[in-house]
């Protein structure tokens, strides 16, 4: 078996194939935005309030807004809260960079806390390890579809009277002890870039929370602080949710939850088969309900292991090879190598592998005998 991918004709496994979901649906998404061009009501026309409100039921929150991305929606959840100079947020150094991006861009510190190893998500103890006079919010990144360990959390937050601001982007649809992503803390903040599980065809956002406070201030930040127009009480940004993405995030909501189990099929099909590979196949929290934004392994090879898939045409991808601690742009900050381990081993052992609603057992199957021989090559 471990010539098995040279004696067989390659094929080629994207990483994600967008065109295959956008062709399943076709009609109804050009339909949505031809109603749209119809109308003409580009910003915040109709649409907009409509995905809202439906967005606002599936997470089960009071409220939602649409913002322009998820970047904007974890700085106006920020600004929401009053954070700025002076402040420091704790989050995880495992990361997409536009979480610290954000909390940098509304002129707070970041300071990091260290990863559980199985989960890749911020530990709770190391949260409480980071807590001083400045701290004024937490912000847990639910990587890759999976929820942080949010009651210990949510415990912290309580003793220390803090705020917390989900950085929900990979995880819409994922669940924590029966609650959904977005519902636990003061703000949930959502990604739809269009990669995402729920991706729309640019970018935009989406705030949650169940505070009426907290939602019309949001909606006053997005238009530039102002409200009514032209009257501004606040500085604010022009972030708002377009009706073209909102269209079609209407129609791609109601197909969530079956790609979702799609995605979590696919996923239990990768780990049954890679029993027994010298890897780590990704572990589900007893606590959640896992949408796989992303399939990712641990293997001490990484590098090794990614040249052979590439040569091979499967996508893979590194989630994320420069801990947000390491950046050149945060060494103000103080941070060196060594000071979060986990994390930084995470960063050099980790990689995705193709996994999308629409991939087929035939790709699979490629995918899984690829890494059979790699290791097989190796031994």
């Amino acid at each position: 078996m471990g010539s098995a991918v040279s004696e067989k004709t390659k094929i080629r496994v994207p990483l994600l194939d967008l065109k295959r979901q956008y062709h399943g649906i076709k009609e109804e998404i050009n339909s949505a935005i031809q109603e749209v061009l119809e109308s003409q009501a580009f910003i915040l026309g109709p649409q907009v309030k409509e995905f809202e409100g439906l967005f606002a039921s599936y997470c089960n929150t009071n409220h939602a807004i649409g913002v322009s991305s998820g970047t904007d929606a974890i700085l106006l959840a920020l600004k929401s809260l009053g954070i700025g100079n002076g402040d420091e947020v704790i989050t995880t150094p495992f990361t997409f960079f536009a979480t610290v991006e954000a909390i940098c861009n509304v002129g707070a510190k970041p300071v990091f806390a260290d990863i559980d190893p199985e989960s890749y998500n911020i530990r709770p103890n190391s949260i409480e390890e980071n807590i001083s006079k400045r701290t004024k919010a937490i912000i847990p990144v639910h990587l890759y579809g999976q929820c942080a360990d949010m009651d210990p959390i949510l415990k912290i937050a309580k003793k220390h009277d803090l705020r917390i601001i989900e950085d929900s982007a990979q995880s819409v649809g994922a669940e924590y002890k029966d609650r959904k992503s977005g519902s636990l803390g003061d703000l949930g903040c959502f990604s739809f870039f269009p990669s995402k599980n729920l991706g729309g065809m640019g970018d935009g956002g989406m705030v949650t929370c169940s505070s009426k406070e907290l939602e019309e201030l949001i909606h006053m930040l997005r238009i530039h602080g102002g409200r009514p127009k032209n009257y501004h009480a606040t500085l604010g940004i022009n972030g708002r949710l377009d009706t073209i993405q909102a269209s079609i995030l209407i129609k791609k909501l109601g197909y969530l939850d079956d790609w979702c189990d799609k995605r979590r099929q696919k996923a239990s099909y990768y780990t049954e088969k890679m029993r027994g590979f010298d890897l780590v196949t990704p572990k589900i929290m007893s606590f959640n309900k896992h949408v796989f934004h992303q399939y990712v392994i641990r293997v001490k090879e990484r590098d090794g292991l990614m040249e052979h898939l590439q040569a091979n045409n499967i996508g893979c991808a590194v989630y994320y090879p420069v801990p947000q601690h390491l950046q050149e742009c945060m060494a103000d900050l103080g941070y060196k190598e060594g000071d979060m381990p986990e994390t930084e081993r995470a960063a050099k052992e980790t990689l995705a592998l193709p996994v999308f609603p629409e991939i087929t057992e035939e790709e699979q199957d490629y995918v899984i005998e690829s890494v059979k021989d790699f290791f097989s090559a190796s031994e």
